[in-house]
Formats: C-alpha cells, structure tokens, sequence
C-alpha cells in the first residue's frame, strides 16, 4: 500500500533536509511525496499588500514549488516515490489539515530548527502549533541539519496511566517493521512500584508489541523530563523517539516546563509525535 507523506516547506535548507530525511527513511517503500507551502499573510498585515503583489508572491511560490519538486525527482531516483505539489493561502496549520483530509496523508514530516546536540528540548512554536492542532495523522520533527541514520533503536515513553490501543500503536510499530528495530519502552520512575492499573497497561502494551522486539527500561525521576528523556537518547544511542499526545501525559508536561518558554530548546533525534 503506498504512503502519503506531506513535507510542509518554506524552501529552506532546514525544510529541504527534513525531506531528504523521509526520502531515506522510506527509500524501500512506495511513497507519494507531498510538499505543501503556504503563503497566507497575517490579517494585520494584509492592508498593506495589493492584490497584485499577493498574486505575485503565489506566483513566486509556485514557481519554488515546481522547483522543488524537480530538484527531488532528480536528486532521489526512487521508482518507489512520486511527488506533488500543494500551494494554500491558509495559514499553515489550517493547510495542513485540508492537506490531509483532502489527499488522505498517512503522515506529516517537517524540520525544526535547533542546535545539533543541544542539551535542551524544544520544537519551535510553528511546530508546536502543528503538533497540538493536529490529530489526523503523526507528525514527525526532524532536527536542523540531522543527517539520516537507521533508525535501529525507538525509545517510546510512558508513565504506564493510560491504555494504548491498536490505533495509538500502529504508527510505533510500523516505524520498528521498516527497519527491524528495537523499542524501548522508557518508564519514569514517579513510584517506587506500579499499581494495578499501570500493571494492566504494560502487560497490554507488551501484547501489541509482542511481535518486535522491545525491552522495558526504569529511569528516575528527574525535576525535568526534557532532560531524563535526553539523557536516555544519549546513553542507549536513540535514533526516533516517539510519544503519543494526549492530555497529562509525559509529553504535555515536556511542552509546559519553564524552560520550553524561557529559552530555545531543540530536540536531538527525530521525533514522532502520534495523535490519541
């Protein structure tokens, strides 16, 4: 069954390697690639451009957009992928979702921007906003200037609360079947022991993902979950991490730290975000 992908891009190097990154990532499986760009401008701006000039700028897109597509139909000799195009006046989060109702996309893949290796967590709010607005689809971050690895190991957090369900999981799964990989199941180790409901939940967890291969690992709690997650990807030599959003979870909590509003803060391997 063939993929839908769509790769939002403001033609930067940034958005550029993040689509270079999903070619890769896919480069064994029959894909339709979709690059996305929006031109909307902000009402309290609007006032100031002519109808002309915004016929311009679209123009202008359109002609990036075809080069684009171009540049990856000759820089990717992939006969497993194909590529289109999608310019939308809508603001980006508002094109992203007619983009994935209207061309059914399986999967939305954009860069953000960070310094390589940066002890910090962040997404950029473009991104941010994506992630929060959209529940179609997965989402997943690629990392500035993140040069594709094979993805052999996928750390997937989880405080054991809440139940996940087939649907939650496939995303997960399907990541680990492209390449054989690993999952580690990260707990944050709030209790010293887990209750019956965080029982029944890992043993449900671990009957989905019986057929990968996986292993649990315990981390204590630190005041910050950006940096115990961090910490993890380091010391295990993570390559995707992946977490569901849904409210009061780890990842909500990541996002509401002080330091996610204070400063800068970048995610160091690509990250899949999957919508409850």
């Amino acid at each position: 069954m063939k993929r839908k992908i769509l790769i939002p891009t403001d033609f930067s190097d940034n958005a550029w390697n993040a689509a270079v990154y999903a070619f890769k990532l896919y480069a064994n499986e029959e894909c339709s690639f979709y690059f996305l760009n929006s031109t909307n401008i902000k009402v309290s701006t609007f006032s100031n451009f002519s109808n002309k000039l915004l016929k311009i700028m679209e123009e202008d897109a359109m002609k990036e957009l075809l080069s684009l597509k171009e540049l990856a139909e000759t820089s990717n000799a992939n006969a497993y992928h194909d590529f289109q195009i999608i310019l939308s006046s809508e603001n980006l989060k508002t094109a992203i979702k007619k983009a994935i109702k209207e061309w059914d996309i399986d999967l939305v893949i954009m860069g953000t921007k960070g310094a390589t290796g940066a002890k910090e967590f962040f997404i950029g709010s473009n991104t941010i906003c994506v992630i929060k607005s959209i529940k179609l689809c997965p989402v997943l971050v690629i990392p500035e200037e993140y040069d594709f690895i094979i993805p052999s190991q996928i750390a997937f957090p989880t405080d054991y609360n809440r139940f996940y369900g087939l649907k939650e999981l496939t995303p997960l799964i399907e990541f680990a079947n492209l390449y054989d990989s690993k999952i580690r199941i990260v707990h944050i180790n709030e209790d010293e022991e887990l209750n019956d409901i965080q029982h029944y939940n890992l043993k449900m967890l671990q009957n989905y993902l019986n057929k990968n291969a996986y292993s649990l690992h315990w981390l204590p709690n630190y005041a910050k979950k950006f940096i115990e997650i961090n910490d993890f990807i380091e010391e295990l030599d993570i390559n995707i991490l992946v977490m569901v959003n849904y409210k009061h979870n780890v990842l909500e909590k990541i996002l509401k730290e002080p330091i996610i509003k204070r400063i800068g803060n970048h995610p160091i391997v690509p990250f899949l975000v999957i919508p409850e």
